[in-house]
Parts: structure tokens; C-alpha cells; sequence
């Protein structure tokens, strides 16, 4: 960070190669658009070129930030998408592989997609946090800006929606025991 904070362009590069993916995937999850995503990732990115000079070491780390502002531009353009329409943001398939690749059946999976879209903002923000980019509890929630105890009450709550739209869904319960978001 302190090759970017000295305007190296090629440390960013080699910041980009290594971590661009992470903005990307959570762009993917939350927006379910991967041109959105690709726009999500090169904001973070230029972010954290803006920002380089405030850079202060042994913080987070630059996944943890990349992350924190990924995730941050996404509930942004979510709350503005929102704001523009006075309809509800659709429902569009996501083509990105987000449920384990262990799942045997393409139903259980777009079922579970199609559930983990119909969550509110930071209900989903709070899933694919913990479960696609494995952050802890304490992690993600700090990523959130919220207290641990509130983010794992809201993390309960996505979990108990998550299986019952699932279960709605027609998928059966074995199934549904075995989705590991």
C-alpha cells in the first residue's frame, strides 16, 4: 500500500490481480448483474487508489476493506435503484455458480438463488458475507457497521427466511438440510 500510496500504478495492478476478484463476486451476489459487478469492483478499486495515502497499517487488510467497500456501493446502488422506481428491483436469475458445488440439483440451486435475491439489502449482504466470502461473524459484521450481537440476529433471521422460502419452494427438506449457502 505504500508503493499505491506513492501513485505506483503497478503495485495497484498487482493489488487488482490479487483481490479484484473479491468486489467482483460481491457485486455478482448482491446486484446479480455481472456488468453491475464489474462497475462495483473498479470503484472499489479506484477507492482504494484515492484513498492510499490514508492507508493505515495494521488495520483490517486491503481484502477486508475491499470487501467493507464493495459491499457498501452495492447497498448504495440497491437503496438508489430503489429510490428511481417506485417498483420493486426484479428478479433476475444470476449466472454466476453461487450455491456449493456439492448440490446435485440445478432446482435447489436456482431455488436457493432466487431466495437469497427475495431477501432485504442487508439481510442478503449478511448471508453471502458469512457464507460466499467466509468472513466471521465478527468480521462481517463490522463490514456492516453493526454490533455483533445485532448482526447475528439478522443473520438468524436471513437463515429462517432463507429455508422457509426454500422449502416453498417445493424443494424438499433432505434438500434443504443440505444447502450450505
Amino acid at each position: 500500500m505504500r508503493r499505491v500510496s506513492a501513485r505506483d500504478s503497478d503495485a495497484l495492478h498487482s493489488i487488482a490481480d490479487f483481490y479484484g476478484d473479491i468486489p467482483f463476486r460481491i457485486g455478482c451476489r448482491m446486484l446479480a448483474d455481472p456488468v453491475e459487478a464489474e462497475d462495483i469492483a473498479q470503484e472499489a478499486l479506484l477507492r482504494l487508489w484515492r484513498y492510499a495515502d490514508r492507508w493505515a497499517e495494521g488495520g483490517p487488510g486491503i481484502a477486508a476493506w475491499l470487501s467493507r467497500v464493495a459491499m457498501n456501493l452495492c447497498l448504495d446502488r440497491l437503496r438508489k435503484t430503489r429510490r428511481d422506481s417506485d417498483e420493486d428491483i426484479p428478479d433476475s436469475a444470476d449466472e454466476a455458480p453461487l450455491a456449493d458445488a456439492t448440490m446435485e440439483s440445478d432446482e435447489v440451486k436456482q431455488a436457493v438463488i432466487d431466495c437469497i435475491q427475495s431477501l432485504p439489502d442487508r439481510q442478503r449482504a449478511s448471508v453471502i458475507l458469512t457464507y460466499y466470502e467466509r468472513l466471521s461473524n465478527s468480521h462481517a459484521a463490522d463490514q456492516l457497521e453493526m454490533n455483533i450481537k445485532a448482526f447475528e440476529s439478522m443473520l438468524y433471521r436471513a437463515r429462517g427466511a432463507l429455508a422457509g422460502c426454500v422449502e416453498g419452494k417445493g424443494v424438499i427438506s433432505a434438500d434443504v438440510e443440505r444447502i450450505h449457502p
